[in-house]
């Protein structure tokens, strides 16, 4: 197992906190700006009509969408955070083996080994999440 050194530990808990502010900055604009400005934008035009509203509908929908990917992303960078505190940071979760810096550097909240995400991915590729 390949053990990250308490620099590297440093350098990429500074990555996953330089990311979490840039997405809490985007996510806080966004819902400052958005506000359904686009909404009200493509509504307030005459004369409107049911494709002005699937329009504005579908802008609203693709910024709601871009803050759920996100808020998801920042849920993933405070669990790498917990990790880094417990002491489990760059182990992965499914084998124990160490996860390398380099991979670490790439995707800051990686979870497991590349070849344990490969057999991951091979396993659950193409599942949906279920819905109502």
């Amino acid at each position: 197992m390949t053990e990250l050194t308490a620099q590297q530990t440093a350098q990429l808990d500074q990555v996953l906190t330089g990311r979490y502010r840039t997405l809490m900055s985007e996510v806080q604009e966004e819902m400052e700006r958005t506000g359904n400005i686009q909404y009200v934008e493509v509504m307030g035009r005459a004369p409107g009509d049911i494709g002005d509203a699937s329009v504005a509908d579908a802008i609203a929908d693709l910024n709601l969408a871009i803050v759920d990917r996100q808020i998801h992303e920042m849920r993933d960078i405070e669990a790498a955070k917990r990790r880094i505190k417990a002491g489990d940071y760059g182990v992965c979760a499914d084998c124990g083996a160490g996860i390398g810096f380099d991979r670490l550097m790439a995707y800051p909240t990686a979870k497991r080994c590349i070849a344990c995400q490969q057999q991951h991915e091979h396993i659950y590729a193409g599942q949906t999440r279920p819905s109502l």
